[in-house]
């Protein structure tokens, strides 16, 4: 076992000790799941995205997550709001830009959070990285139609101008500060046949910040190869598509130490 794996799993174990609370400022498809898959974690979540009260909230929080999935002007300002009130508390923020490159509503709603709220971590696909990085990503509704996998020197360069970590899940989950890169081979098909799945990778990745915020990328690595694994365990266990989200809420609530120390596959380079 190697030291970083090891620290993924006492990583669970921490969050599943400290019960931090994630604040979700997110899509309404996914609020049930998402808000199930941080309880299976060991956290607790919160779905609250009125501005009247999204400043007193997040202030109570571990984390903040932002997801644009079904997004109007009203929600953007909230997230704005409750961005800068993190940003003032020193409460890591993350952003899951859904559908960046589809539309200029997403990639603007996007690009103005980015303007206004200081990131630690931006989670996507490939192609709503590279769209809102410049590189002409290709995104058709809410899926990359980026092939392959992204290169591994741009999507450094990449962090390194926007200044946070990157994570872009894919076949293999690529994490980078700009720095430090890490690959992340845990996962299975099943995930990309139902709704929320990269959603709630988002989530994983807020709750592990949460308790680990200086190293937001080794973080974030961890929280992709523990929920990648619990997908793996799922799909042993499920039919198809409709049983395998409760094998997959029940396979995150039976991770425990071991199980992440023998299955976990993450590297650094």
């Amino acid at each position: 076992m190697s030291e970083l794996v090891k620290k993924c799993a006492e990583r669970l174990a921490r969050l599943r000790w400290q019960r931090p609370m994630i604040h979700h400022i997110t899509n309404a498809v996914v609020q049930n799941f998402t808000a199930n898959v941080t309880l299976c974690l060991g956290a607790a979540p919160v779905m609250a995205p009125a501005r009247a009260e999204v400043e007193e909230m997040v202030a109570a929080a571990g984390a903040l997550l932002l997801n644009i999935g079904t997004l109007d002007e009203e929600l953007v300002d909230s997230m704005i709001q409750a961005g800068k009130r993190a940003n003032a508390l020193g409460i890591p923020v993350v952003l899951d830009p859904v559908g960046a490159g589809a539309t200029r509503l997403r990639t603007g709603a996007c690009r103005a959070i980015m303007d206004a709220v200081r990131l630690s971590v931006l989670r996507g696909n490939a192609g709503e990285v590279l769209a809102l990085a410049g590189a002409g990503g290709r995104v058709r509704g809410v899926d990359s139609m980026e092939s392959g996998r992204l290169d591994e020197n741009r999507l450094r360069a990449m962090a390194r101008d926007f200044g946070f970590t990157v994570a872009v899940t894919g076949e293999v989950d690529l994490v980078t500060d700009g720095s430090t890169l890490f690959r992340i081979r845990n996962g299975h098909p099943m995930m990309g046949r139902v709704t929320g799945t990269g959603c709630a990778a988002t989530t994983a990745v807020a709750a592990f910040l949460a308790q680990d915020a200086a190293q937001a990328a080794e973080a974030s690595a961890c929280a992709l190869a523990v929920f990648g694994l619990a997908g793996e365990v799922a799909a042993r266990h499920a039919t198809g598509p409709g049983t395998f989200v409760p094998h997959l809420l029940d396979a995150l609530a039976g991770l425990d130490e071991a199980v992440v120390a023998s299955g976990a596959r993450v590297e650094a380079a």
